[in-house]
């Protein structure tokens, strides 16, 4: 479920001989629905008329470019990128304006204040003297949630201290708060607010049967004030509102405890328990029939020697928010866990077939034509993943399915960051050893999408080959990438020079060797031979094995001074 508003606009031009206000609201497109809405308003300020412009290009370049940021960035972390765009495109136009002649110049710069509602809370971003106010039956007065960024003097209040489009540079104010059923937001203008009282701003907001009619009746009273500036009113009424959010998740982690450990035929909130899949000693996966469909799921909950564990539930939640967000397209869907459920558990589709490494058992080496055709499904739902700003560590054959369907899909999400997870999770050094990349294992690096990458490449040899690129790597052992893989074609000679090039690139030891996004290697692998990539080149031994080079270094050292004392000691002279 999505938010659910009923919204009205009404905006008057009053005494002035232009409009330069402007605000709308979108919803979240379908499919997206859980990103709630987000609603601006701007008010337009210039010296040659060009505020409207300003406001209407700030206005609608923020709607229509917010869905398009991931769906796991944080509203404040999109918003605050989409206002500094904005704000550096206004003021590089604004220098070009002045610096022509003065029939073209003139300075165009406006206010904002955006709203975005998501989950059970909202998200202000504010700029300028336009004002959010939030008003809830049985109030006395509107409560406004933001300050205004102009000069506190009577003689200069229409002189903002603030404004998209002022300065190379905007500082934005950030609010954020709780959203309940029935509160009303409304977003104005100065030419309303400033001739109209919070009481009057709060009776009018709830006035009739509808927001439209609330909005309009917010301008009318301020025209009918006397107001000497443009009248802009958006209303926003709170009909219904999207349970699911990251916090809502981390809530159910916090007051829900998983269950004990299920048995065959046992019921867990209507899902009957068909099959034990898996015990990780961390978590447990059941196989189970969904109450109401009777279609099988999967079930994934805490291993019971971890349930008390509060780093291990939030990351439980995290991937249950997480996967809500991402499911489909290459990685499992999971269902919303009902408001009523009495325990901590993530329910996921179920897919019959099999994962990468239990295809292994059968056959150590694939087929290259196979192997091609899952690495281009493998690297198009990593470019997904990666494109929501998400990271996933821990790729390996286990975590990579054949369906029954015959679609590839990325499982476990249980260690990955999204800039939302929490400290532990982020500081977790999570992953395989041997499909680690050598930056991580030796150097202590970061992961980032690059990992991801690496961890597919390694996954490729070792399916092609039977053989990991740098051997077998124990959580204990250090300094194990001392050498460049061997070649594909000399381990397996029926695979093709350009598919052993793009292999070996997406392992070499050397970072800037290798393919920078998922794009990259996609493309490379959908061209085939008729646009090979290049094998990397040899790694220098100084890189490889510093050391090695110095005890060398040190043993020829040795070796020549040997010879110089058996020189002088025992040749004649």
């Amino acid at each position: 479920m999505s938010f659910e508003v009923d919204i009205g606009y009404s905006s008057r031009r009053g005494p002035r001989e232009v409009n330069e206000d402007f605000a709308g609201a979108v919803h979240a497109p379908p499919g997206d629905e859980a990103r709630g809405l987000i609603a601006a308003i701007a008010d337009g300020v210039s010296s040659g008329g060009r505020g409207r412009e300003a406001a209407q290009t700030t206005v609608m370049g923020l709607l229509a470019d917010y869905f398009a940021t991931p769906a796991t960035w944080e509203p404040t972390a999109a918003l605050d990128r989409l206002v500094a765009a904005q704000n550096g495109w206004l003021a590089d136009h604004n220098r070009r304006r002045q610096s022509r002649s003065s029939e073209e110049g003139g300075t165009a710069l406006t206010t904002l204040t955006a709203l975005v509602l998501h989950g059970q809370g909202y998200t202000l971003a504010h700029v300028g003297d336009t004002r959010a106010w939030r008003v809830r039956a049985g109030g006395e007065a509107a409560v406004p949630l933001t300050q205004d960024h102009a000069f506190d003097h009577p003689d200069m209040r229409s002189r903002l201290t603030r404004a998209i489009g002022l300065d190379d540079q905007v500082r934005v104010d950030y609010v954020q708060g709780d959203v309940r059923v029935g509160d009303c937001f409304v977003l104005t203008s100065d030419g309303v607010h400033g001739v109209l009282k919070p009481q009057q701003v709060a009776a009018l907001a709830l006035q009739g049967d509808d927001a439209e009619a609330a909005s309009e009746a917010l301008v009318h009273a301020a025209l009918d004030a006397g107001t000497r500036d443009n009248a802009t009113a958006l209303v926003i009424r709170v009909v219904g509102l999207d349970a699911r959010q990251l916090d809502d998740e981390l809530g159910d982690g916090r007051r829900l405890a998983p269950p004990p450990a299920l048995k065959v035929g046992e019921v867990l909130d209507g899902y009957a328990i068909t099959a034990l899949v898996a015990d990780t000693g961390v978590h447990l996966l059941y196989q189970a029939r969904h109450p109401a469909t009777r279609e099988l799921v999967a079930l994934k909950t805490l291993h019971p020697s971890r349930a008390g564990d509060p780093q291990e539930r939030a990351m439980l939640a995290h991937e249950a928010w997480l996967g809500l967000r991402v499911g489909g397209n290459g990685f499992v869907r999971v269902h919303e866990r009902a408001a009523d459920a009495s325990a901590l558990y993530v329910v996921f589709d179920w897919h019959g077939g099999r994962t990468l490494e239990q295809l292994r058992k059968a056959n150590p080496r694939g087929a290259v034509p196979e192997v091609v055709a899952a690495a281009i499904e493998l690297s198009r739902a990593l470019g997904r993943l990666h494109r929501q700003g998400v990271i996933h560590r821990d790729i390996k054959p286990g975590n990579l399915h054949l369906g029954e369907d015959g679609r590839w899909r990325i499982l476990d999400l249980g260690v990955a960051l999204s800039g939302r997870e929490g400290a532990a999770q982020r500081e977790l050094h999570a992953g395989t050893p041997s499909y680690i990349n050598p930056e991580q294992w030796e150097e202590g690096g970061t992961a980032d999408a690059g990992s991801d990458l690496f961890a597919l490449g390694v996954t490729l040899y070792q399916w092609l080959t039977g053989h990991l690129p740098y051997g077998e790597i124990e959580p204990y052992q250090v300094a194990r990438y001392r050498r460049d893989p061997v070649a594909l074609s000399r381990l397996r000679p029926d695979v093709p020079i350009w598919l052993d090039h793009l292999v070996r690139k997406a392992v070499a030891r050397d970072p800037r060797e290798r393919f920078e996004t998922a794009e990259e290697l996609l493309l490379a692998l959908e061209r085939g031979a008729s646009r090979p990539v290049n094998a990397p080149a040899a790694t220098p031994l100084i890189r490889r094995d510093p050391l090695a080079l110095y005890q060398l270094a040190l043993g020829v050292s040795v070796l020549l001074n040997l010879l110089l004392i058996v020189w002088l000691l025992f040749l004649p002279r």
